[in-house]
């Protein structure tokens, strides 16, 4: 659909003889025509994320015309089916993704990032600076604050969407001073008996020439010694992409959560192909191949459970995504946080030391 008919709602709207309503439904059923088969409510894979994005803008001409005043009950009643139509068809889209259009999920520009869900999901929250080594990384931010009246602390991976941020955030890529930070942090949650929540959401750590002279590859491996030991509970949650030991340094955990639309691989599904096929352009391949995905990583018993996020994507409704994923920390953490510490470390230790064990049965 060209963007020429998207742009056709955006006329001045009437709702005497609900004009508005019948050109928002036709729009809707232009996308649900061009992005289903002939045989069925079967979405096309290769244009998916397309009629995401188009019945996202209907979405938003739905939103204009329940703002206006005036409105009948016929109306109204006509705008809250409209509404239904694309949840229904968003849902159906979503069901369909592959590995590869997941990973295009994961990287959305809009999609919520970690100070987005400390902003909905904590309170009293007081961000903590510096690895007192070398300097503040903001690639990474921790700090204290309250989850649901209960003191934790929050470590997470931060990236951006201007240009300025992206630079300031060096677009989510740690540096060894970040992880540093982190474990930093981490240990004062230790001092105070404080649980730990962390998010993840980066490309991998950052492979500059300075970073590895300041010993990036030993932060990471301090990072999963020291979190494996840590005597207080920890949960994190993969909320975008978790790339490699850049996201693997602060994801040692008593629970590993996804959403949804997250993947989580040791290397990028171009990088892969790049390595496998010398072709990054055969990334879905990869990215089917390498189970990335919260669905792939749940049934090989790497995470232990997979957030919900609203129709379409998290990008789409960041507050209804930061309650779906407040339900599963909620529930993780009574889980967790009554276990004596010795039992914790046990369990924690246990989980890592099993993932990854292939048995061969002969026939």
């Amino acid at each position: 659909m060209s963007r020429a008919k998207i742009k056709r709602v955006e006329a001045p709207l009437n709702v005497a003889g609900n004009p508005a309503v019948t050109g928002t439904e036709f729009l809707l059923a232009m996308v649900e025509a061009h992005h289903t088969s002939r045989n069925g409510n079967v979405i096309k894979m290769n244009s998916a994320v397309k009629a995401q994005e188009e019945l996202l803008k209907i979405e938003q001409q739905i939103e204009r015309l329940r703002s206006l005043e005036g409105q009948n009950d016929e109306t109204r009643r006509q705008i809250e089916q409209l509404h239904d139509r694309v949840n229904d068809l968003r849902r159906e889209v979503s069901s369909q993704f592959n590995a590869w259009q997941r990973t295009e999920l994961a990287r959305h520009p809009q999609r919520p990032y970690t100070l987005d869900y400390i902003e909905r999901l904590f309170t009293s929250w007081s961000e903590i600076h510096g690895d007192r080594g070398f300097r503040d990384d903001p690639a990474i931010v921790c700090g204290m604050a309250r989850f649901h009246g209960e003191e934790v602390i929050v470590v997470g991976q931060q990236k951006a969407r201007d240009a300025k941020q992206r630079v300031y955030r060096n677009f989510g890529m740690p540096h060894p001073e970040g992880y540093r930070k982190a474990l930093r942090v981490m240990k004062i949650a230790e001092k105070f008996k404080r649980p730990i929540l962390t998010f993840v959401d980066t490309d991998g750590a950052y492979p500059g020439l300075h970073a590895e002279e300041r010993g990036q590859g030993e932060a990471i491996a301090h990072n999963l010694r020291e979190m494996a030991r840590l005597e207080v509970p920890i949960i994190a949650t993969v909320i975008g992409v978790g790339g490699s030991g850049g996201a693997l340094a602060i994801a040692v955990a008593d629970r590993v959560l996804m959403m949804e639309n997250a993947v989580y691989s040791v290397i990028s599904p171009e990088g892969c192909a790049s390595i496998m096929w010398r072709d990054a352009s055969k990334k879905d391949l990869a990215a089917q191949a390498m189970k990335i995905t919260a669905k792939d990583l749940s049934e090989l018993g790497c995470i232990d459970d997979i957030v919900p996020e609203p129709a379409g994507g998290a990008h789409a409704d960041h507050a209804l995504a930061a309650e779906f994923l407040d339900t599963a920390l909620q529930k993780h953490l009574a889980e967790i946080k009554g276990q004596p510490v010795r039992a914790l470390l046990e369990s924690r230790y246990q989980k890592f030391r099993n993932m990854a064990q292939f048995f061969q049965v002969e026939a």
